[in-house]
């Protein structure tokens, strides 16, 4: 079914009052179309496949079913430490440690213990977390959560709940032959529910959903626009040489109050940064190679407007929700106009408009005609206005 935006209360769903305590205190009033399409059909126990964009509600939507289902039917006796009742898989540690933080104000008026296993972080404190106490919901990456299985200190047999979120992503980054070890590792779809997230869903996508899911009901938010009307996208001729100048000079005279530079690859945040930093400018980088623990910090340090800037590949482009950023720079153009859209849409939320400034120097301006085609229409480059 496709659905069209609807102004739906969460209180229309019947949820737990302590939910909706929590919904309230987070802002949240009205369901956006992504939950008022699926939350039905989910609240009933069936599984779902939802295809729906970053940004546009699914954490919530699958959180909510899952704290509404365990809210209603309590576990029963004891049960084996690190076992989940819910499991969510998640691509990127980024997206994983967001649902967590997701859960954990979901949950604020609830008795739910939520825990995350990611690499790149400390192995026996998130062992540790795993057996602290019975294990309601269990957010992961593919390759971490192997370990704990292998190591036998994650027990997969009791899960209720499984959901695959960022399915095309996990597909692209070549997780899949992990993820059906997983899946294998729970109980037999008959025996479960499953909630199967993907931003699209190609012919092999399609066929993961079959594999995974019994019977599910097939939900499909259409984005309005490929990129939203709030964001100003604004596309500067510079030549390569002086591309670094002319984002200091930017940055500078326009003092935007919360901004992401996204480059292409690692070295270069590195590189940009280092001169950033020597030009005045308050930034911190944010790339694969930054250890976990100082990624997750400096997520903190700019969510909290302690700096202003973030130098980023797009490790940052998915699964990040940090409100209220006024500018997104493409200092490079990305390879895949689908990431050109995913940067911007970091800028003009919930109704705020943005803007997104693109670099486009002699040899990136080839990325063009691909972006063109992506948006739907032809952009106009002029001179950097400043």
């Amino acid at each position: 079914m496709t659905t069209e935006e609807q102004d739906a209360k969460f209180e229309d769903f019947a949820l737990p009052k302590p939910l909706l305590s929590a919904l309230t205190n987070i802002g949240f009033s009205s369901a956006t179309p992504i939950q008022n399409a699926s939350l039905p059909f989910s609240l009933s126990d069936y599984d779902i496949t939802g295809q729906a964009q970053t940004g546009t509600g699914k954490t919530a939507a699958f959180l909510i079913t899952i704290l509404t289902q365990q809210w209603e039917n309590p576990r029963r006796g004891g049960t084996k430490p690190g076992s989940p009742r819910a499991l969510i898989l998640a691509p990127t540690r980024e997206l994983a440690l967001q649902i967590e933080a997701d859960a954990i104000e979901l949950s604020s008026h609830i008795d739910c213990h939520v825990v995350t296993v990611v690499g790149g972080m400390d192995i026996n404190k998130q062992r540790d977390s795993l057996h602290a106490k019975p294990l309601d919901i269990l957010v992961a990456t593919p390759g971490r959560l192997l370990d704990f299985v292998q190591r036998r200190d994650i027990h997969l047999k009791d899960c209720e709940i499984l959901v695959i979120d960022e399915a095309d992503r996990m597909l692209d980054m070549g997780f899949i032959p992990d993820v059906r070890r997983i899946v294998y590792q729970t109980p037999h779809k008959k025996q479960r529910q499953t909630l199967f997230f993907s931003a699209t869903f190609n012919e092999a996508v399609m066929r993961l959903a079959a594999s995974w899911t019994l019977a599910p009901e097939h939900v499909v938010i259409e984005p309005d626009q490929v990129a939203s009307d709030t964001v100003d996208q604004q596309f500067w001729l510079v030549s390569n040489k002086e591309k670094r100048e002319t984002l200091a000079r930017f940055m500078k005279s326009q003092s935007p109050t919360r901004t992401i530079v996204f480059v292409n690859r690692r070295d270069q945040t590195r590189d940009l940064h280092a001169y950033l930093t020597k030009k005045g400018v308050n930034c911190e980088q944010l790339s694969g190679e930054v250890p976990q623990a100082k990624r997750i910090r400096t997520l903190d340090r700019f969510k909290s407007g302690e700096i202003s800037t973030l130098v980023a590949t797009d490790v940052a482009g998915r699964g990040i929700h940090v409100d209220n950023i006024s500018h997104v720079i493409n200092f490079h153009l990305p390879e895949d106009p689908e990431d050109y859209v995913h940067r911007i849409g970091r800028t003009g939320r919930a109704g705020n408009e943005g803007v997104a400034v693109s670099f486009v120097d002699e040899t990136e301006a080839f990325s063009l005609p691909d972006i063109e085609e992506y948006l739907g229409h032809q952009v106009k480059c002029i001179q950097p206005p400043i």
